[in-house]
């Protein structure tokens, strides 16, 4: 039922409230809102704020202005501080004290006798005066306000002396702590759900353990893995993500480069999971034990990296669920069981789960896996292909396991229809895989990324991968060592989350054939030993790494603002946190020198239209002068494809 003031069009609030807003401790969230009356009343608007458990606990709601931005368009701000679901309500009311100060001068600069409205003020301060807490704490404010109303009542005073004295400094700011309110509206309940920092900043590295200390044909283990992670530590990453560790099917098991022919070595795809050595909650006895998994996760954490484990729900058909609970996957009219496809391709190792046949018993049985990987030390899942499975049942696991464990964090790999990536994240999904990788041209990047830090990041968080070990972009196939720097610059940089696959820094480029984004000797196929003492792009992905953590600005994805560059090939962004200011500007031609005058929003870099300021740049060190919004740039992609400044205001 509408109210007796209209609270509408409230933002942010997830499909019309039915899931929590999302934002992480320490984020800076507009709260917005539609709000009007009939008539030209003034109108005083808030947001009571509720902190996780404050319902319960009996506390109160904290209240924090709403500002009017025209057109009955009210905004304001809330920074949470703790993990939780926290709740917020618009409150709204008539404003007769800004009616009152709107029209008593107006009437007597017009000559106007005011006697009767100084009486009606004077009784609004007193009301006023009753909303200010009692003890020391109101005395000031009640002071200031009693003088006021007696100078509004001394009729020895001119009727301008007495206006004057009402309308001081000191007595606005006590009304506006303290407002008079009429006809009290207050809105729905909304939600927001707030998790650790960790859910929209850090810096993925995805590496396969059993390729560190291989060979051709013998597998790395977790403890010859573990000696990779001080070299991921010192580039800067934040999470080290895992394909899956488990025990791999023999039937139908897949050689190099997808073959159906695989020879005895052979180690098959880690995600055609199950064997008679176990399933979704074992370890591949060729990595070692679960206790030496426990030992690669404590000295991850040592190096300060996070440990995300992929959840595949899948099955190879030597997976201990095949015969024990036959009823979890589909059956087909000749009695066998059906395995995945995506016509033309087929899977014949992996078996889809089925969910329909009984839910509760497949439900509960993966929600038991999801707690024995968190006993272990893991407080992120990366989900593979989490649009094939029942929505309800993702809303159902994602918010159980949180309300036990909000640290953990889930992260959506749906590279599908922009309709279900988008209700995943608004059913709890933390973070989610991006159409980022197909990105490259100008227009198309700063089209997504308007897309992204617009309505949808109240609800979806993007992790820029650069690369993944399915998807090798033609750009980095034929780009060369600018295509690669480029790409890690925009991903860094435009997103508070992003990640690359091993190998990346070593430019592995070579797709198995032309035409394809498949990597040519995938690793998902085989053991796949580098060379890490050669020359890299380390020292690159560590400045970016470094870049990120000294600038508070790059944590965030809402602050991006993009700037004109007369040359289509040229893209700049910018984006700012208090005095943290930086801008990007970048060559997305890795073949050809480009130039062009960059015209720069002057406001969103903190500065006026005909400012001197400084730019650093991080990956040369050199510092330029620049003078007003136009300035001139020229990237040569074969010495530096982009600048990543620093913005600094001149002094002097």
């Amino acid at each position: 039922m509408i109210g007796r003031i209209v609270i509408t069009d409230v933002s942010p609030r997830v499909s019309c409230g039915e899931f929590p807003a999302r934002a992480v401790v320490g984020e800076r969230l507009r709260v917005e809102a539609t709000i009007f009356r009939e008539g030209h009343g003034a109108i005083g608007a808030a947001i009571l704020l509720r902190a996780p458990g404050s319902d319960k606990g009996g506390g109160r709601a904290k209240r924090l202005p709403l500002t009017h931005l025209g057109h009955d368009r009210f905004a304001g701000e809330v920074v949470p501080d703790a993990q939780g679901r926290w709740t917020y309500t618009i409150e709204a009311w008539a404003d007769p004290w800004a009616v009152w100060r709107y029209a008593v001068p107006i009437k007597l600069d017009a000559g106007q006798d005011v006697e009767v409205e100084l009486e009606e003020g004077a009784r609004l301060l007193e009301r006023a005066r009753d909303e200010v807490p009692k003890g020391v704490r109101g005395t000031g404010a009640r002071n200031a306000l009693t003088k006021a109303i007696d100078t509004l009542r001394d009729a020895d005073l001119s009727q301008a002396e007495r206006l004057n004295a009402a309308v001081e400094r000191i007595v606005l700011d006590v009304v506006e702590r303290y407002p008079v309110r009429d006809l009290v509206t207050t809105g729905e309940r909304n939600a927001v759900w707030v998790d650790r920092q960790r859910a929209l900043y850090g810096a993925w590295y995805e590496f396969f353990p059993r390729s560190e200390g291989a060979t051709e044909t013998k597998s790395g283990t977790f403890k010859t893995a573990m000696e990779r992670l001080p070299a991921i530590a010192e580039m800067g990453f934040d999470v080290v993500y895992l394909p899956p560790i488990h025990p791999i099917g023999e039937t139908f098991r897949k050689g190099p480069n997808n073959t159906l022919t695989p020879g005895p070595d052979d180690p098959g795809s880690p995600w055609a999971i199950g064997s008679a050595a176990g399933g979704h909650d074992a370890v591949h006895p060729d990595l070692g034990t679960i206790e030496d998994f426990d030992a690669f996760v404590s000295r991850a954490a040592d190096l300060g990296l996070e440990i995300a484990l992929d959840l595949a729900l899948q099955c190879s058909p030597d997976h201990p669920w095949v015969s024990k609970h036959p009823e979890w996957f589909t059956t087909k009219a000749d009695g066998s069981i059906a395995y995945a496809e995506n016509p033309p391709k087929k899977y014949q190792d992996i078996y889809p789960l089925d969910f329909d046949n009984d839910m509760r018993g497949l439900s509960s049985e993966v929600r038991r896996v999801v707690q024995h990987w968190i006993d272990h030390g893991v407080k992120i899942f990366r989900v593979d292909n989490p649009h094939t499975k029942p929505l309800m049942f993702w809303e159902w696991l994602i918010w159980d396991v949180k309300t036990a464990h909000p640290d953990v964090i889930f992260l959506a790999e749906a590279f599908t229809r922009p309709p279900m990536m988008h209700k995943l994240a608004q059913l709890g999904f933390t973070q989610s895989y991006t159409y980022f990788t197909w990105r490259n041209a100008k227009w198309e990047l700063e089209e997504y990324l308007r897309e992204l830090s617009g309505p949808a990041a109240d609800y979806m968080r993007p992790n820029f991968f650069v690369n993944t070990p399915d998807i090798l972009h033609a750009y980095l196939q034929y780009g060369g060592e600018a295509a690669f720097k480029v790409r890690a610059v925009l991903a860094a940089l435009m997103s508070p989350s992003w990640g690359v696959y091993s190998g990346y820094e070593l430019l592995e480029g070579t797709a198995v054939r032309e035409g394809s984004e498949e990597y040519l000797d995938s690793e998902k196929y085989q053991y796949k030993p580098r060379d890490w003492s050669q020359p890299s792009l380390a020292p690159y992905l560590l400045m970016l790494n470094e870049f990120r953590r000294v600038h508070p600005a790059t944590h965030w994805l809402r602050n991006i603002v993009f700037h004109q560059a007369d040359n289509d090939a040229i893209i700049a962004f910018s984006k700012r946190d208090g005095d943290d200011v930086v801008l990007v500007v970048a060559n997305l031609d890795p073949t050809s020198v480009r130039d062009s005058t960059v015209h720069l929003d002057m406001p969103a870099l903190g500065l006026d239209w005909g400012d001197t300021f400084h730019v650093e740049d991080a990956v040369s060190g050199e510092t330029y002068t620049w003078h007003g919004p136009a300035n001139y740039v020229r990237l040569d992609p074969f010495a530096e494809p982009a600048h990543v400044f620093t913005v600094r205001r001149a002094h002097g």
